[in-house]
C-alpha cells in the first residue's frame, strides 16, 4: 500500500501550527524529515504528523521543543499522556483547573480576584505563578491564556466592563515589571509591536513585547491603533528586523486589508512582518499576500524571534 503524504499547508491545518514554525523545527530541530517533491516541496507522512502534534501538545503543556524534539513518538506519547490534565487545545474555549493543572489552578485564582478586584491578591498569584513557571513560562501558561478568558469571560456578560478594565490595568502592570531587557548593543535586534488602525485591545501586543523583550531583543512597543505609515516610519527608523502587529479585535473591518498592505508596501522587503491574535486568521489571505509570518499563539512566537535574529536574517 503506497504512504499517504500531506503538503505543509495540509499539516499546518491539521497541526494548528504554522508552516514557518514546522520549517523552523525541521531545519533547527530534526524534529521531523520530510520527503521533498522534484520541485522541493515538502511532504509529510501521516506518522510525522502525529510526531508534529504530540510535540505542539508538550510545547503547549511547557515542554521546550530543543528537549523534546528528538525523542522517540512513544516517550512523546507518554509524556502527552502525563501532561493530558494540565493541556487543553487553544481552540477550545473554556480551562478548567484540576489538582494536577497548576496553571489552571492560577488561572481560577486570578478570576476570583479579578471579579473581587482585588489588585493585591492578583499581583500575588501573579508572583507565586512566575516563580514556578520563570519568567518565559508565566507569559506562555498563565498570562496569555488569563487575557483571552478575561475577553471571553466579557463577552460572555461574567464579569463587568470594570472588571475587565481593572484585570488589563493590572496586567499591563505586570508586563511592565516582567519585561526587563537585557544589556543592548548595537547588534541586538529590534522588534516594532503594535495593532493596526483601529485595532483597540492590546493586551495581546504588551504579552508580545514582554516576551521578546525577555528573549532579548530591543522592543519598541507602539500600544494601538496605529496607521500603517507610523508603524512603519518607526520601524525604518528605529532599523528594526520585524514588526509584530497584534490583531484581536474586530474580525470584518473592511479597512484592514488595506492597512496592512500599505505596511508592506511601506516597509522595506528585508523588515518581516508578524501577525497574531484571535481575529487574525479572519485576515489570513491578506496576511499570506503580505507574506507575513502568522503566529497561532505565544507558543509560535518564540521560534520564529530566535530565527530572525540568525545570521542571515536580519538585514
Amino acid at each position: 500500500m503506497t504512504e499517504t503524504h500531506q503538503c505543509i499547508k495540509v499539516v499546518a491545518k491539521r497541526t494548528g501550527l504554522s508552516p514557518h514554525v514546522i520549517r523552523i523545527w525541521e531545519k533547527r530541530y530534526a524534529a521531523v524529515q520530510p520527503v521533498r517533491t522534484e520541485t522541493n516541496r515538502r511532504l509529510y507522512t501521516e506518522d510525522q504528523i502525529e510526531r508534529l502534534n504530540l510535540l505542539r501538545r508538550l510545547t503547549h503543556a511547557g515542554h521546550s521543543i530543543g528537549t523534546v524534539a528528538h525523542l522517540p513518538v512513544e516517550t512523546l506519547r507518554a509524556l502527552a499522556a502525563e501532561a493530558a490534565n494540565g493541556y487543553e487545545d487553544p481552540t477550545t474555549r473554556s480551562r478548567a483547573p484540576s489538582v494536577d493543572d497548576p496553571a489552571g489552578e492560577f488561572l481560577a485564582e486570578c478570576v476570583m480576584h479579578i471579579k473581587a478586584t482585588d489588585a493585591h491578591a492578583l499581583e500575588d498569584v501573579l508572583a507565586r505563578a512566575t516563580m514556578l513557571f520563570g519568567a518565559q513560562g508565566v507569559l506562555q501558561q498563565v498570562v496569555a491564556p488569563l487575557a483571552q478568558q478575561i475577553g471571553d469571560l466579557w463577552r460572555a456578560g461574567t464579569i463587568s466592563a470594570a472588571q475587565e478594565h481593572f484585570a488589563s490595568a493590572r496586567l499591563r502592570a505586570f508586563l511592565s515589571d516582567a519585561a526587563r531587557p537585557f544589556a543592548v548593543t548595537e547588534t541586538t535586534p529590534t522588534l516594532i509591536v503594535a495593532t493596526p488602525a483601529r485595532q483597540l485591545h492590546e493586551m495581546g501586543a504588551a504579552i508580545v513585547a514582554a516576551a521578546a523583550t525577555n528573549l532579548g531583543w530591543r522592543v519598541t512597543y507602539l500600544g494601538a491603533s496605529l496607521p500603517a505609515a507610523e508603524i512603519a516610519g518607526t520601524a525604518i527608523q528605529s532599523r528594526a528586523s520585524a514588526v509584530a502587529l497584534s490583531i484581536v479585535y474586530p474580525e470584518d473591518d473592511p479597512a484592514l486589508a488595506d492597512e496592512l498592505e500599505k505596511l508592506r508596501r511601506y516597509l522595506p522587503q528585508e523588515i518581516r512582518i508578524l501577525a497574531g491574535g484571535r481575529a487574525a486568521p479572519a485576515y489570513r489571505a491578506t496576511l499570506d499576500k503580505i507574506e507575513a509570518i502568522t503566529l497561532a499563539d505565544l507558543n509560535d512566537l518564540l521560534p520564529v524571534l530566535d530565527d530572525l535574529r540568525r545570521p542571515g536574517k536580519r538585514h
